[in-house]
């Protein structure tokens, strides 16, 4: 009898000590809640690939993000289903990118709050996946950068399937190849202070100086190109000769009656879609590359350079 009455006293030891701790773990600091804690409840929240991210390497508490985790814990505790709920989902979008950048504002993310993204209230979890690693780098919610972007930027995504575009859909390059989401003091969120200054990085051989230079290539590279794609060769916006009569229609000695090459030589013809009455143009250059002569359209150093044909 005795025996009976020490383990049953024993056992009721056990579970008081058990309710106690748990207790006292519920009302602990937020900031002690660990990942295995909230992990026995929120399983779903921790996909398998979580322990390959690196917020999971960092061993980073759930507070850190949540609020209100420690009540939460201990409200579901006393049953109470209608106790605070640590989710983020409701949070604004501010609050959200604040929350994110009390770590990640180090990561030089420092100016994302006046970027384009945040004033059109895009959180960090638009396009970043916190528990789940999708993504090589930054956690996206997409196995590929530009899917993340084509989200919400279709019209670029319909660009990149055109017959001539930057590599970005055969994963040689990305968006963020030029542009930077978290950058707040340029234009278009590039990541250098000029459109030539971008294009550059890769074209440096177009850069000059020169000792004859195009005006249009010195001024700005999309003069001539759309970068995002199009259906003309080297991102070009218009087939050649079109391109270039847009700049290039009178006084050239290639156009109208008046000269260098008579009728005699070649019928002269308006340009495909030209008004009445729109200077004609020696057949000859009809459907013809400009680039068959002036092969140096971005600028050239030789002598004899003004035209651009060497």
């Amino acid at each position: 009898m005795r025996r009976t009455l020490f383990v049953m006293t024993l056992v009721a030891a056990f579970v008081l000590l058990g309710g106690v701790n748990a207790f006292a773990q519920a009302s602990a600091p937020s900031s002690t809640w660990s990942v295995t804690d909230c992990q026995g409840c929120h399983d779903k929240a921790f996909s398998p690939s979580f322990s390959h991210s690196k917020h999971a390497g960092l061993e980073l508490s759930c507070a850190q993000c949540h609020q209100n985790v420690g009540e939460h814990a201990k409200a579901q505790m006393a049953g109470d289903s209608k106790g605070p709920v640590p989710s983020m989902k409701g949070l604004k979008a501010n609050d959200i990118n604040a929350t994110c950048l009390t770590c990640h504002e180090k990561d030089g993310q420092s100016s994302y709050l006046s970027s384009m993204h945040a004033r059109r209230n895009v959180a960090c979890t638009s396009c970043h996946s916190v528990h789940d690693a999708k993504s090589p780098t930054a956690q996206l919610k997409t196995k590929v950068e530009a899917d993340t972007c084509f989200t919400c930027h279709q019209a670029m995504r319909a660009k990149s399937q055109r017959t001539s575009h930057h590599p970005v859909r055969e994963g040689r390059m990305g968006c963020a190849s030029c542009h930077n989401p978290h950058e707040g003091s340029r234009p278009s969120m590039m990541k250098a202070d000029s459109v030539n200054e971008l294009c550059y990085t890769c074209h440096a051989e177009k850069r000059g100086p020169f000792a004859f230079e195009h005006a249009p290539v010195r001024e700005d590279c999309v003069s001539c190109h759309e970068p995002h794609g199009t259906n003309h060769p080297r991102l070009l916006t218009q087939k050649m000769p079109n391109l270039c009569w847009n700049c290039h229609f009178t006084g050239s000695g290639h156009f109208g009656s008046g000269d260098n090459f008579s009728t005699e030589k070649g019928v002269q013809v308006a340009p495909p879609g030209a008004p009445t009455g729109f200077p004609t143009v020696n057949s000859r250059f009809v459907e013809r590359s400009c680039r068959t002569c002036h092969v140096k359209v971005h600028g050239s150093n030789h002598p004899s350079g003004a035209y651009f044909v060497r």
